[in-house]
């Protein structure tokens, strides 16, 4: 086995250029500081980050408190436009898919009586049309024998049922729309009532 470095007897001298005049140093640096002496040492005033531990002059005080209120204010400002600008977005989405649910309702009538046949230049109108609706977020609602709610359904006439339980859809005369959170028209639907 041969060595890759000669350990130096007390002949040699090294060099003081390079790692190896400090490496071999046998005499230990009395002024190296340890973990314990850094985490143990006080801490000055720059090192201080904390705005409460500085002690600043009233003016500066006021400015800085000033400062903290008019970057708060800023934050909760942009904040509520954002939420704003959100709302008005569905809103003005909103006005353009009303004006697109009466031909909704027309393409679902003639669907109901057979007049959109796949491949005619009627059934492509329809097919975009409806894509468009798709696309703008649209959704329909309102399907016979799901439970009757008046937050989404509109009464238009109750039928007493032997064996209803509790208000359900018997018929949807409208389908109703509605367009993310925003209710552009309730379903208009006949209620299935219990027989009292």
């Amino acid at each position: 086995m041969t060595k890759d470095f000669e350990e130096p007897n007390g002949d040699e001298v090294l060099g003081e250029e390079g790692s190896e005049a400090k490496a071999s140093d046998p005499a230990p640096q009395e002024d190296a500081l340890t973990v314990d002496d850094i985490l143990g040492a006080a801490q000055t005033d720059e090192a201080i980050v904390g705005d409460d531990a500085v002690d600043l002059p009233p003016e500066a005080a006021a400015y800085l408190a000033d400062l903290k209120r008019l970057t708060a204010e800023y934050a909760n400002y942009r904040r509520r436009t954002e939420e704003q600008r959100e709302i008005e977005i569905e809103r003005a989405k909103g006005a353009a898919a009303k004006g697109l649910i009466p031909a909704l309702d027309d393409l679902a009538r003639a669907e109901k009586h057979g007049d959109l046949e796949e491949g005619t230049a009627f059934f492509a109108i329809a097919e975009k049309v409806r894509g468009v609706a798709e696309r703008l977020g649209m959704v329909a609602y309102g399907t016979a024998g799901e439970p009757f709610d008046p937050q989404q359904h509109e009464a238009i006439f109750q039928a007493p049922t032997p064996g209803a339980t509790a208000p359900t859809i018997l018929e949807v005369v409208e389908v109703g729309y509605r367009l993310g959170s925003i209710e552009l028209r309730p379903a208009k639907v006949v209620v299935a009532v219990p027989v009292e």
